[in-house]
């Protein structure tokens, strides 16, 4: 299901702490970047941090400049972001600055925590704050999927605390890590951290940008490796953006496809890329042009990931063997399209159909058909 982008934010110090023991807030950042913080939330439709940074640092995450909330109106969208907290136990101050500053708020829990919860708001019934189980455990895909699906929102940025950026970033749903590092040291050893002990995705994550925020230092990274089985992560979606990016290079054509394919390893390596008719061949498919690149005895194949922006052909006329065949005889067991084959060219083509009778774990996305779509509209009709 859709997922909104999600933003992981935080301030470090130089030995990877978020805050010292003392009982005032450590201040890691300086002015220029609490501005840039005030820039990323005004650019999201919601907020999120954990109950347990409401209780221990009693934020308000509002947007602070006025004019970014009057850009926001201006716009079309509320003066301030949708405020989301979590709490699986429900345990909430309900004087928290979190419920009386800003706009609406919405809490994620459990089916226990959400009796709690509500009578831990009792009497804030006016501020209209949403409450919402996500089951038996909390679980933060079905969280994503309400986020996107009921409230509209299209990205969800994360202030902490470092148990729910661990809790994201082990579950493969973070799309983007932005860190600022200041220059200082904590040195505490029971201070908290940003991330915590866990089976993090393997690899690793690709720079994106560094630059100075006054006097710490801004990184931004996007992670690599792909999600697992049919479980989709956040790096499923980049790769799959590129892929629709690959198509849009193909030369045009009135009687084929324009596909883009990436093969990438279970650690986030790109094995190879292609894109329909790609160089001096008029009829290489995608998945063909990317395969052929790489190295029929590489061990990689087997459990690597290939993204195409359309399903893997099932039949074709140009080549003895569909993309789906080569797919499988090059042992790869997993796929991510974006769009089914239509039957403007082959009728009831299912080559996702070939490949999981086959074993191999196929997932659609289907947010991004549309961009799959956009360089064969001339061939739709």
């Amino acid at each position: 299901m859709p997922h909104p982008y999600v933003l992981l934010s935080a301030a470090v110090s130089l030995d990877g702490f978020l805050d010292d023991t003392g009982p005032e807030r450590l201040l890691l950042s300086g002015a220029a970047d609490f501005d840039r913080v005030d820039e990323v939330r005004a650019s999201s439709d919601a907020i999120l941090v954990g109950a347990g940074t409401i209780r221990a640092d009693n934020p308000r995450l509002l947007v602070n400049s006025a004019e970014r909330r009057a850009a926001r109106i201006a716009a079309g969208r509320p003066e301030y972001p949708l405020k989301v907290t979590v709490s699986g136990s429900g345990d909430l101050d309900p004087a928290a600055q979190f419920w009386h500053t800003g706009g609406e708020k919405a809490v994620y829990t459990t089916d226990k925590g959400a009796g709690r919860a509500a009578e831990a708001l009792r009497g804030l019934d006016h501020l209209g704050i949403d409450i919402v189980s996500t089951g038996p455990e909390l679980d933060w895909r079905a969280l994503l999927e309400h986020l996107h699906d009921v409230r509209g929102v299209r990205r969800l940025m994360v202030e902490g605390g470092g148990r729910v950026h661990t809790q994201l970033m082990l579950e493969g749903l973070a799309d983007e890590l932005q860190l600022a590092v200041a220059p200082l040291f904590v040195g505490q050893p029971d201070a908290p951290r940003l991330f915590g002990p866990g089976a993090y995705p393997p690899g690793r994550m690709r720079l994106v940008e560094t630059r100075a925020v006054g006097d710490v230092v801004l990184i931004r990274y996007v992670p690599t490796a792909p999600g697992a089985g049919e479980l989709a992560g956040a790096a499923d979606r980049q790769w799959l953006a590129l892929a629709c990016e690959l198509a849009a290079q193909c030369p045009p054509s009135e009687t084929a496809f324009s596909v883009g394919a990436v093969v990438v390893a279970a650690d986030g390596t790109e094995l190879a890329r292609g894109h329909s008719r790609e160089g001096d061949d008029p009829v290489v498919h995608a998945e063909e042009a990317a395969l052929a690149k790489i190295d029929p005895a590489d061990p990689r194949l087997a459990s690597a990931t290939v993204y195409s922006s359309l399903e893997p052909c099932a039949r074709r006329a140009s080549r003895p063997a569909p993309c789906a065949r080569l797919i499988l005889d090059a042992g790869v067991r997993r796929v991510v399209t974006a769009w089914r084959e239509p039957d403007t060219f082959v009728a009831e083509a299912d080559g996702s159909g070939l490949l999981t009778a086959a074993g191999v774990d196929v997932l659609e996305l289907p947010e991004f058909e549309e961009r799959a779509k956009a360089p064969n509209r001339h061939l739709l009709g």
